[in-house]
């Protein structure tokens, strides 16, 4: 069912948005995605990796109304998530409680004054994340802002640290004008910074080399030629937005109290955060990061990542916490392990590890193992 425009109508739903606490709001008219064809193509080209999901339900993707036959318009919102944060081993945005459950909460409720001004038989429903739309593309159009040349979502005023959302209905809103600019200019900070250079080419991302991806959506070992890459980050990367001018300039401090940091990751230095993970039991990870966006890499990823960060930036006093991590019930913790005492290469690591070949039965572990026995060797003859 379709209603028609109603003048005033999506001024009052902006407002509103504003006044639930979100940071920036805008409304598209639905149509048939300006992008998709792009997006196609980086699929086809592999630059998603294990992201199957990215390709599923596509025509969704193509065309929003494909899905959701019933809407015409849509209100696309942002939630600032602190840019002014100091840079940590874990990205911003999922250091505080899951923005996903704190948007839709604030959706839920705008939900509730559309049908008020607009009667109860509208057709309406929200999305953070969840559904099969290029929301980046909705945002855009919605005035949001530009895509920067590190694939993020940029606003002249609010910079690119920030989450989206999006409130679909069968109401005609009043749209407003598409951000058409591009204002990166001539600037390359992004792409220069990237430590495992992930930018095919300025806006074209490769998920495969990015340490977000890597960290997060990977869920077998982590390609030995980009582990040094990944230094202190933990769990997700910022650098590329740390970088921007227009964040520089322009980020704000999180305001949404459930988005500030935990007492878990508040204040700690990678060191000391991936110690504590490599000790966490399932039952100790899901109590720490019970409602966190970190959560999403399970406990034996981000103990994975945990041995890499200690490999990448550990000293001899990290060797006990990699030797106990020898013992992990996860051949890809074990395997992780290994490298990382491997590259710190202290005699009590290489006795660990020569310890743990006699009992080891994963190939994996094992050959990871030997690599970092031999490279011991080799450098103390």
């Amino acid at each position: 069912m379709s209603h028609a425009l109603e003048h005033g109508l999506a001024a009052r739903l902006k407002a509103q948005a504003y006044g639930v606490g979100f940071d920036l709001a805008g409304v598209v008219r639905l149509t048939a995605s300006p992008t998709f064809a792009r997006f196609r193509e980086w699929l086809e080209a592999g630059h998603a990796g294990e992201m199957a999901y990215m390709a599923r339900a596509t025509p969704g993707r193509a065309d929003p109304r494909a899905h959701l036959p019933q809407a015409r318009s849509a209100l696309v919102v942002a939630l600032n998530y602190g840019g002014t944060q100091k840079s940590g081993p874990v990205a911003r945005y999922a250091r505080g409680d899951d923005y996903h459950d704190v948007m839709l909460a604030k959706l839920r409720t705008l939900e509730t004054s559309l049908r008020t001004d607009s009667g109860d038989d509208i057709w309406v429903r929200s999305y953070v994340d969840t559904g099969p739309f290029l929301e980046r593309d909705l945002a855009r159009q919605a005035g949001l802002g530009w895509f920067g040349k590190n694939t993020t979502l940029i606003h002249p005023k609010l910079g690119s640290f920030f989450v989206l959302g999006t409130l679909f209905t069968s109401v005609e809103l009043e749209p407003d004008a598409p951000f058409e600019a591009d204002r990166c200019g001539t600037c390359t900070r992004c792409l220069d910074a990237c430590p495992t250079h992930a930018f095919v080419r300025p806006h074209e991302l490769d998920a495969r080399r990015c340490i977000s991806y890597l960290t997060i959506e990977l869920r077998g070992e982590i390609p030995v030629e980009l582990r040094s890459s990944l230094g202190s980050l933990l769990f997700g990367c910022d650098i590329c937005q740390d970088v921007c001018p227009w964040n520089v300039s322009f980020s704000r401090d999180v305001k949404e109290r459930s988005l500030e940091p935990r007492p878990t990751l508040a204040h700690k230095d990678a060191r000391t955060l991936a110690r504590e993970v490599l000790v966490m039991t399932d039952d100790t990870f899901r109590a720490a990061f019970k409602g966190s966006p970190v959560k999403r890499a399970k406990r034996r990823g981000l103990a994975r990542n945990a041995a890499v960060v200690l490999g990448n930036v550990g000293v001899a006093a990290d060797v006990q916490a990699l030797a106990q991590a020898l013992a992990d019930p996860e051949p890809l913790v074990r395997q992780h392990a290994a490298w990382a005492l491997g590259r710190l290469a202290t005699p009590d690591a290489c006795r660990a590890l020569e310890m743990r070949a006699h009992v080891e039965d994963d190939a994996a572990v094992l050959s990871e193992i030997e690599a970092s026995t031999s490279g011991y060797r080799a450098s103390n003859r």
